[in-house]
């Protein structure tokens, strides 16, 4: 069941930016939505952070939210989550690193160095994410999914 508990005021001035009104009535201009846990738990733990780079407000939970800020709030954390899930990797430039991967993603095909071993993490439920050399992170959600050329290629990162 929703329950909104939190009551906050979040509206976009006129350059675009997300203002927050506090509970007290102060507002914060250009405030900006980052995720605590953003693969794990991406509804769970957002701070609302300040132009100066400090912590204005800890939301526990979204679904707290009211709806109109929450949309607000998702527009935001959209844009900042940028993160393609690969759906199969075509082919590798050499086993060792670093390599440059030509990938199908779901925004595309593209290619991406990667730089070392370590860029490949093992996330909750056979999930992964690999982090390109500019730092661009590509998440595949189950490894099992993806064809079988494609895992015969990454198992030789792994």
């Amino acid at each position: 069941m929703n329950t909104t508990n939190i009551q906050i005021a979040i509206e976009r001035d006129a350059f675009g930016r997300l203002v927050l009104t506090a509970t007290d009535g102060v507002r914060h201009i250009g405030i900006v939505p980052v995720r605590a846990f953003p693969l794990s738990a991406p509804d769970a733990g957002v701070s609302l952070v300040g132009s100066d780079g400090k912590e204005v407000m800890w939301i526990d939970r979204l679904d707290d939210v009211p709806p109109t800020a929450r949309a607000l709030l998702a527009q935001d954390l959209a844009v900042r989550d940028f993160a393609p899930t690969l759906l199969q990797l075509c082919t590798v430039s050499s086993f060792g690193v670093p390599s440059t991967w030509t990938v199908s993603t779901d925004r595309g095909a593209t290619s991406f160095v990667l730089k070392a071993e370590e860029d490949i993490r093992r996330l909750e439920g056979g999930a992964l994410l690999i982090a390109s050399a500019h730092g661009v992170q590509f998440r595949i959600p189950d490894v099992k999914m993806l064809d079988r050329a494609s895992r015969k290629l990454l198992e030789r990162f792994l």
